[in-house]
């Protein structure tokens, strides 16, 4: 069944490509392109839509501060409304972000997140990237990140059966770790969109059981996302993106309900800075925290104001705008 889904959402992508490619790469030729197999530039203009990354990497020898900020739920029935500022009063998370472009396609980093305390570092590297020309029709990269949580026993074991004398603490179990592939093609000057298929590890999980279906909680975790970004202004677009997660365990699960994160926003372009004004049910912004632990849903007015912040600097300290 899974199989099945991923190919059908697949081939529907593909197909999408076909039939888009040859009109809107000829809308970039229009754009002052070269017919050559010259790179088409910022296929996203963001190295994240929302939740999500994309096969943008930073320039060579530049570094970016990234400061991530997700409000408390909006909604009354989610413990928001009036009396906590629609959410504004609470935060649910917020991440600290470093990242330096080691060469054009190769970007490492490293950050802090509020959510579970999380610390983590990751690389990205893009293998492919579009030419005007549709030598190479879409982008690819290859994105992991290694995550280590550092609460307390208290609360990282919380669940934990306290008499169980053949269990044992131990260090790994605090690692996590997300291995994504994202393909991705922009169309024309104002629409891009990608796939990203996403395999999630965790070294501990408590054996959980959703007595709906008998199925049990898993540490390995496949889910397949999507996003895009459509452009109004010239500095104005709308960004949106959405993972599903394939877990019988998080079907219908009465007791401990798991929702797909969603997201949607706009960015906003202002001289070096690129701003993202967002909403998602998401609690966490890092991949390691929020495909596995999304527990609000749209429906009750479980989403977040929020709000991302980059500012990217040459090596040599010069600060540096971002390019169309």
């Amino acid at each position: 069944m899974i199989s099945k889904k991923i190919i059908v959402l697949s081939a529907s992508v593909v197909i999408g490509l076909k039939v888009f490619a040859q009109d809107d790469m000829l809308a970039l030729l229009d754009d002052g392109a070269k017919k050559s197999h010259d790179r088409v530039m910022t296929t996203f203009k963001e190295t994240k839509i929302i939740n999500a990354q994309t096969t943008e990497t930073c320039r060579a020898g530049t570094w970016a501060f990234n400061i991530t900020h997700r409000f408390g739920n909006m909604g009354t029935a989610s413990n928001g409304g009036g009396h906590t500022l629609y959410g504004l009063d609470n935060i649910s998370d917020i991440r600290l972000g470093f990242d330096f472009g080691v060469t054009r396609d190769l970007t490492v980093g490293f950050g802090r997140s509020k959510a579970a305390e999380l610390i983590d570092g990751y690389f990205k590297y893009r293998f492919l990237t579009q030419t005007t020309d549709n030598h190479v029709p879409f982008s690819l990269a290859l994105y992991c990140d290694m995550s280590y949580t550092p609460q307390t026993a208290a609360i990282f074991y919380s669940g934990v059966n306290p008499n169980d004398s053949i269990f044992k603490q131990n260090d790994m179990h605090r690692f996590t770790y997300v291995s994504q592939l994202i393909l991705a093609r922009r169309f024309g000057s104002r629409f891009s969109v990608e796939l990203l298929p996403t395999y999630t590890h965790r070294n501990f999980i408590i054996a959980n059981i959703n007595a709906d279906n008998d199925a049990a909680e898993t540490s390995d975790l496949f889910s397949i996302g999507g996003g895009f970004r459509y452009k109004f202004t010239k500095r104005i677009a709308f960004v949106c993106d959405y993972f599903y997660t394939f877990s019988k365990y998080r079907t219908n699960n009465t007791a401990t309900p798991y929702y797909m994160p969603l997201a949607v926003g706009f960015e906003i372009e202002t001289g070096g800075h690129v701003f993202h004004m967002t909403f998602t049910n998401a609690t966490g912004i890092v991949e390691n925290y929020f495909i596995p632990n999304t527990t609000d849903t749209w429906s009750k007015g479980g989403y977040k104001f929020g709000f991302n912040i980059s500012r990217v600097f040459n090596y040599n300290g010069k600060k540096t705008a971002h390019k169309e």
